[in-house]
């Protein structure tokens, strides 16, 4: 009987304690509490460290860091009335807790109240979106970049009213046709491909037949002055050659003329050649007669003087 009131004192303390330890709380640097009362919010804890409840109330604990939600492919309608095959993604975090606790409660319920308002935004951008504006050759007219921005806005706008969702980026992952029409696209983008080729390449023969012109009309202008300049130093060169001849000539003509048959006779009197000509001939009154056949002796430089 003396046990028993120690038994219950101890009781008690172990009771007070565990009462006492309850009251607090650890809040991780990457997760907000929210402490209830009977299931319902009562304050939010958002600093890191150590806090403080009452022992009969609870708490729900809800990672705020940026999570990724990967959407299941959906085929929407486009503004000229192709379908096409979109995949995307969206980076959101917990913004308000205690909206976020009563609205969608958990993971699981965010990502499908997530997927409802990206398949609204999507299905209404993409449907005044022409397909030329997702898939292009040409970058400057591709809008993906422009649609994203559009539809992040409007998914953060109602994702934070309805349900305390920050929406951090919408993007688009990947593009595509459904199967059933995926070959008709791709032969007629092949067909489109291959006109925008032939156009290429006439327009570019278009410019080498211009270009090859130009370059024979240059070439004969160059080749027609060329060939002046050319007959224009000519003429000069035999008008001052004859000059010289001339001059030379006026010297003396005798020692001119003297010059000229030794000139001939080496150019003709070879080694073993026959020459038969007459003794009159005056081809050879040189050899026979001297320099009295040439009616005077060669000038000497003493009578040039």
């Amino acid at each position: 009987m003396k046990r028993k009131p120690e038994l219950l004192s101890c009781l008690a303390v172990a009771v007070v304690a565990a009462a006492i330890w309850t009251c607090f709380l650890t809040v991780r640097e990457s997760e907000s509490v929210i402490v209830t009362l009977f299931g319902k919010p009562v304050r939010t804890l958002d600093a890191a460290g150590l806090g403080l409840k009452w022992p009969w109330e609870g708490t729900f604990r809800f990672d705020k860091r940026v999570r990724l939600y990967d959407a299941t492919p959906s085929e929407f309608l486009t503004q000229d009335k192709k379908n096409i095959v979109v995949q995307s993604f969206v980076a959101w975090k917990i913004s308000q807790p205690q909206k976020f606790l009563l609205a969608v409660r958990d993971t699981l319920g965010a990502e499908m109240r997530l997927r409802d308002v990206l398949w609204s935004e999507l299905s209404s951008k993409l449907g005044v979106t022409p397909l030329a504006a997702l898939l292009s050759t040409k970058p400057e007219e591709m809008k993906l970049d422009e649609l994203s921005k559009g539809i992040c806005g409007k998914c953060r706008d109602t994702a934070l009213e309805r349900y305390g969702i920050e929406v951090v980026d919408v993007r688009i992952k990947r593009l595509g046709f459904p199967a059933q029409n995926r070959d008709a696209v791709f032969e007629r983008m092949r067909a489109e491909r291959q006109r925008e080729a032939k156009q290429f390449r006439a327009e570019g023969q278009e410019e080498a037949m211009k270009i090859r012109a130009e370059a024979d009309k240059q070439k004969t202008t160059i080749l027609a002055e060329a060939n002046r300049k050319a007959e224009t130093l000519k003429g000069e060169g035999d008008a001052k050659a004859i000059e010289i001849y001339n001059s030379a000539i006026a010297l003396d003509p005798a020692f001119y003329k003297f010059l000229r048959t030794l000139d001939a006779y080496r150019g003709t009197l070879k080694e073993n050649t026959t020459l038969v000509l007459g003794s009159e001939s005056d081809f050879l009154k040189l050899l026979t007669e001297g320099s009295q056949a040439l009616g005077n002796r060669p000038a000497t430089q003493k009578d040039t003087k």
